[in-house]
């Protein structure tokens, strides 16, 4: 592959605190040369790209998305998935352990990586089930799966609702130098729920689940945490009351990280209308008022990563009565352009926007990605941060389109996507 000669582009890189025009140069796979001091000369026989003075980043490091592949192919593949991502300038992937099967074996998670790989736009690294078929019951084997290439461990969408069982997941993770994601809410409150309880709820007729499971279920397991000094993650926090618990918990200095998805901080839970199903979310879209405190979060350094939280449903799915529907949203080809939202509402700064969906993730899993300097792998994303554009489903990348923005406009349009130094989208 020849070099590659990125210029005049606007340089942004969140680890180091870069915002400035310059130009990459790009050479067997990883960046070999960064210049901020003017226009660089062009190496014998390199392609040139002119950036047209377009924000260059990091490509982007998703914590957390579900893929239909194994077992519901019908919703999302593999293949169709990184489309999508390469699109949204998604350039590694963190994929959910709950298919079917569930990844609790380590040939499954061999297979998720070398199914990746085969993409060439996209690396995939699988989280292992925490419990044999993420069902919360027996653990799993912690260290094969680490070693078949685990990066933590989750049952996903499901609670590890067992106290013991968490608290041995999280000692044992900790041996293996990993930690464990869970889904937070305390699951006898929430079975059956829909929505939020309150007024919204009641009005529609729908099965409701108080704000307050959220945070009784990171209650429980930040004292869990403190008990075993395991590193646990809440993923997709929502509500005011949970992040205050996780913002405490920090200041004591207990191993505690969270992240959170576009809808929590871009939605709230009107959003669901008159029974609109693809803003059925799990967890479900909350009040007005727990959105701002996501919001503040995301600027004070409470939560540690932005996650799409993909969920690919395909019409089916969707196409039921609202307790009937299956619960989640497409994110992989909208999570850069709603995070920026942010920023152009003066909510964040835009290095800060960058590193919650770039250094912040990569340096959470120990991963070398998600940086511009030389030596870095040329994993990378070109976007306009003014370029406006509408989310329609039905025309999105990839396979699936149960977007909950669907019909929102959006300011920040990826130009183009790298992968190991080569184009992969753009």
């Amino acid at each position: 592959m020849p070099d590659m000669l990125l210029s005049n582009a606007r340089l942004l890189d969140p680890a180091t605190g870069l915002d400035a025009p310059g130009s990459l140069l790009l050479r067997d796979g990883a960046i070999a040369a960064l210049s901020t001091s003017g226009p660089a000369g062009v190496p014998e026989g390199a392609a040139v790209v002119d950036c047209g003075g377009a924000c260059l980043a990091p490509g982007l490091v998703d914590l957390r998305a579900s893929l239909g592949e194994p077992g519901a192919e019908h919703r999302e593949t593999i293949a169709s998935a990184a489309l999508a991502a390469a699109a949204g300038g998604i350039t590694t992937l963190c994929a959910l352990p709950d298919s079917e099967p569930a990844l609790d074996d380590p040939a499954l998670l061999q297979f998720i990586l070398r199914r990746g790989e085969a993409t060439g736009s996209l690396t995939i690294l699988p989280y292992g089930a925490a419990t044999r078929g993420c069902e919360g019951k027996e653990m799993t084997e912690f260290g094969l799966l680490r070693e078949a290439g685990a990066v933590a461990f989750t049952d996903g969408a499901r609670t590890v609702a067992d106290a013991r069982t968490l608290r041995l997941a999280l000692s044992y993770a900790r041996g293996f130098g990993a930690f464990v994601v869970q889904h937070p809410a305390e699951p006898s409150l929430s079975r059956g729920a829909v929505a939020t309880e309150g007024e919204l709820a009641t009005r529609l007729g729908l099965p409701g689940v108080p704000a307050a499971a959220e945070a009784m279920q990171v209650a429980r397991d930040i004292a869990l945490a403190r008990l075993s000094r395991g590193h646990v993650h809440f993923a997709h926090l929502s509500t005011a009351a949970a992040l205050d618990l996780v913002r405490a918990a920090k200041a004591e200095g207990l191993r505690i990280t969270c992240d959170t998805a576009p809808p929590y901080f871009d939605l709230n839970e009107t959003a669901v209308g008159d029974y609109r199903t693809y803003a059925k979310l799990n967890p479900p879209l909350r009040p007005e008022s727990d959105r701002l405190a996501v919001v503040a979060a995301l600027a004070d350094g409470t939560i540690d990563a932005v996650a799409s939280d993909h969920q690919p449903h395909d019409a089916d799915d969707k196409r039921l009565p609202f307790a009937q529907a299956q619960a989640g949203g497409t994110g992989l080809a909208t999570l850069l352009g709603v995070t920026l939202a942010r920023v152009h509402a003066g909510d964040l700064p835009l290095l800060r926007a960058l590193e919650l969906l770039t250094s912040a993730p990569a340096d959470l899993l120990g991963l070398p990605v998600g940086r511009l300097a030389v030596g870095a792998p040329a994993d990378l994303v070109l976007f306009d941060l003014e370029r406006g554009w509408k989310v329609e489903a039905g025309k999105l990348p990839g396979k699936a389109q149960n977007s909950p923005f669907d019909g929102r406009a959006l300011e920040g349009k990826v130009l183009g996507t790298w992968k190991h130094g080569r184009r992969v989208f753009g």
